[in-house]
């Protein structure tokens, strides 16, 4: 049998090194296995770029040579295997825990990607996670899948020509972005395939549930890692036409006379236990502006809808049941915009949330005017049910720029919070009738042609606790999510590269 996959995994320890090279070996068709490993850490000398000491010895023993680098992430070390990499295919895990590859595994992958053409293929798998053996489902690939976090597993196969090439094109150096930027160019000339079979076995040790992990790339510790993600997101979207220049459509707010200058809106279902709180937010609010507060009640059963009654002697409260029972909360708010109580602004507020202050629609109202601008996006600060800051805190999405922000947008998983729209636009692009992404899909819209302004400062509470929406989902609930929102980016990405080419 022709052993024709060379393969790359970081350095971890030897006992898992080695329990991982046994593994990819027993398949027969490795020819080498490199273990990328960092000058200075106890396996090599400081500062070396060879040698032996009793580590790289433990390796040799095992089948394994190396590659010095900085990160197995990093573009030098990505270089560094393409030099080495003579085979048909090229194969990285990039866990630090001992692979279990399935039987024909690796001809599976290898027969897929011959028959499909693919530039890579990754496949579904088994996970290990508090000693408990699951499935772990993934999600195909699309032009849309941007974001530098989309999960393909741990073990990818690469045809090995598209590999090289891929490789031979890194123009940019990076220390964190280096797979990414090596999927992102082999999309531009190969598919990327999905093969929906459980190949192999991982240890999963990022235990945290679902609503922790989604801010993790605004979590202010990761942001030399975002900057460089958003420069090679940034090189990909120049690269396929589908990047925007920093040029807006200009916004009259002269065009439609409203009863009101603002309405808060509130989508709600089933928030017995904070409806209360959000409703008295809004209410105090502080304001020369006209404004209402509109609750789209999309049929309670807990309590929710009595709590609002008792509001009802404030006549800036319009409490809508919409004639639909089919409604998600982007149809909920496509029946708050389209209401004739609707204001010029139409701002967001979560039924479990809470605004910081008494100044916020102030302050949201004015933004609109200073900066000229569609939509305004807000900060929130991260809370528990009992209101105690929780972290990361602030998150003020610092990585939407004025010059970079709406490309920048096809990378990130959400625009963040609180959001505002000038009702006339929105009224044109209307909102999903979905409970997931709706928000994400309105703002891709609105940034392709109009500018969106910031505030960075606090505007409202967060509540974080066990019956949000996205606190526990499981996999099968997390990837549904994730396919939308690619599809909203695949989408979105479509639309501006036909804008581009002068086809729209």
């Amino acid at each position: 049998m022709e052993k024709c996959v060379i393969c790359f995994l970081p350095f971890s320890d030897t006992g898992s090194v080695a329990a991982s090279v046994a593994s990819l070996r027993a398949s027969g068709l490795v020819s080498r296995v490199f273990v990328v490993v960092p000058p200075g850490n106890g396996v090599l000398p400081a500062g070396s770029q060879a040698g032996s000491t009793g580590n790289v010895e433990r390796l040799k023993s095992a089948g394994a040579e190396y590659i010095v680098s900085a990160g197995f992430t990093s573009t030098d070390a990505l270089k560094k295997m393409a030099a080495v990499a003579d085979t048909a295919y090229v194969l990285t895990y990039s866990k630090g825990f001992p692979l279990d590859l399935g039987k024909y595994a690796l001809e599976r992958m290898m027969q897929i990607c011959d028959d499909t053409g693919a530039g890579m293929v990754y496949s579904d798998y088994l996970e290990k996670k508090d000693d408990v053996m699951s499935p772990h489902p993934v999600i195909d690939y699309q032009v849309g899948s941007l974001r530098d976090d989309f999960n393909f597993g741990s073990v990818i196969l690469y045809n090995g020509k598209a590999f090289r090439d891929a490789c031979s094109r890194m123009d940019q150096e990076y220390s964190y972005a280096g797979l990414y930027d090596l999927r992102l160019k082999m999309s531009q000339g190969y598919p990327l395939i999905h093969i929906p079979e459980m190949l192999y076995a991982e240890v999963e040790t990022d235990t945290r549930k679902t609503g922790e992990k989604q801010f993790d790339y605004v979590d202010p510790r990761n942001r030399a890692v975002q900057m460089e993600m958003e420069r090679a997101c940034t090189h990909h979207l120049k690269n396929i036409n589908g990047w925007l220049s920093p040029q807006f459509t200009g916004v009259k707010f002269d065009e439609v006379d409203f009863e009101y200058d603002a309405s808060v809106v509130i989508p709600v279902r089933n928030r017995v236990k904070t409806i209360g709180d959000a409703i008295r937010s809004v209410l105090s609010q502080k304001t020369k502006y006209r404004f209402n507060l509109i609750i789209v009640d999309n049929y309670s059963t807990d309590g929710t809808t009595e709590i609002i009654k008792s509001f009802a002697s404030d006549n800036r409260l319009v409490h809508i049941i919409p004639g639909r029972k089919d409604l998600g909360i982007g149809g909920c708010w496509n029946e708050a915009l389209f209401s004739e109580k609707c204001g010029q602004f139409a701002i967001q507020l979560d039924s479990d949330d809470l605004y910081i202050d008494d100044t916020v629609i102030t302050r949201i109202v004015d933004a609109f005017h200073e900066q000229q601008c569609a939509m305004v996006v807000g900060s929130y600060r991260m809370v528990n049910f009992d209101l105690d800051e929780i972290p990361p805190g602030l998150i003020d999405h610092r990585e939407w720029t004025p010059d970079n922000g709406r490309n920048n947008a096809l990378r990130i998983n959400g625009l963040g919070a609180p959001r505002a729209f000038y009702a006339p636009v929105l009224r044109k692009i209307r909102v999903p009738n979905v409970s997931y992404g709706e928000d994400y899909a309105v703002g891709l819209a609105i940034s392709r042609f109009f500018r969106i302004g910031r505030i960075y400062e606090p505007l409202y509470l967060c509540r974080r606790w066990d019956e949000n929406s996205d606190a526990v989902l499981d996999v099968a609930k997390a990837n549904t999510h994730n396919l939308y929102k690619d599809r909203i980016r695949t989408i979105e990405l479509m639309a501006r590269i036909r804008m581009n080419s002068g086809r729209e």
